[in-house]
């Protein structure tokens, strides 16, 4: 393996994604949202909320007779307000986190081979003095570095808000856990290459960067499942269970990046273009 070449790709491709306004606007805006201006509004105003006619806010009583017995026992010193909190930003938020690597390592995929070919610089990337597999290497590289910085990132900023704007209804700080641990540093890495495994197949068989996007977006349809999930009582994130799913993801996402360095021919993407 030719690192100094594969390093050379991860460079080209990151300096693309910077000087790329329709790329690096999503990597901005939905972290931003996600991750600082929901949960502060949830942490400061959600118990408050509650006593707002018609306001779309989950009902305690309604969240403690769904959620576990065991995961109630944890929180039998909190308030009802507290617990309103901890359900919202420790649970809720959970699955949601997991849509910054997704869609971070999906974008720059996206862009990795689709959007080459609409700026017409693909050509020079293919003739580069690279093997197949190093070529590979490089493009999944440059789409899984980023993500994973944004979701470390993501992560510190939704630490400091959630503190910081439910200190009022706490009065501690109660983030994070155990499970948003595992979280971070096992589910989200495995979660980024899910996103671009699944990406970069389908970007190197389209025209456009718009294509590539919108149907790698599927990606996402499990994080919106686990949503529901834990909204609806079926299912909540413990430690245990979030071990499991970070096992699950990095299974799928191994065998998709395997039938990607199987099924990548830099000759059939030249054919295609």
């Amino acid at each position: 393996m030719n690192w100094r070449a594969i390093k050379a790709i991860v460079r080209r491709d990151l300096l693309a994604v910077v000087r790329s306004k329709g790329v690096m606007l999503p990597l901005i805006l939905v972290p931003i949202v996600l991750m600082i201006i929901m949960p502060a509004a949830m942490g400061r105003f959600g118990p408050a909320m509650t006593e707002i006619p018609g306001a779309n806010v989950p009902d305690v009583a309604q969240l403690l007779e769904i959620m576990p017995e065991s995961m109630l026992a944890q929180y039998e010193r909190y308030n009802t307000d507290q617990l309103l909190i901890i359900f919202t930003l420790v649970y809720m938020f959970a699955p949601m986190f997991l849509i910054m690597p997704l869609m971070v390592a999906s974008v720059v995929a996206a862009d990795s081979f689709a959007g080459e070919k609409e700026r017409n610089t693909l050509e020079a990337l293919i003739y580069t003095p690279t093997t197949d597999l190093e070529l590979f290497t490089g493009k999944v590289l440059s789409a899984w570095v980023p993500a994973l910085l944004v979701s470390l990132v993501g992560f510190v900023l939704y630490g400091l808000t959630v503190n910081i704007s439910a200190w009022p209804t706490m009065q501690e700080i109660f983030f994070p856990n155990a499970t948003w641990l595992v979280l971070v540093f096992w589910v989200a890495p495995g979660a980024a290459g899910l996103g671009l495994g699944a990406t970069v197949l389908v970007s190197s068989r389209v025209n456009s960067f718009q294509e590539a996007n919108q149907i790698a977006g599927v990606v996402v349809l499990p994080i919106v499942i686990l949503v529901i999930a834990q909204a609806s009582g079926v299912m909540y994130l413990s430690l245990a269970l979030t071990v499991v799913l970070g096992i699950v993801i990095w299974l799928i996402a191994i065998a998709l990046l395997w039938v990607g360095v199987r099924t990548f021919r830099r000759s059939e993407i030249i054919a295609r273009h």
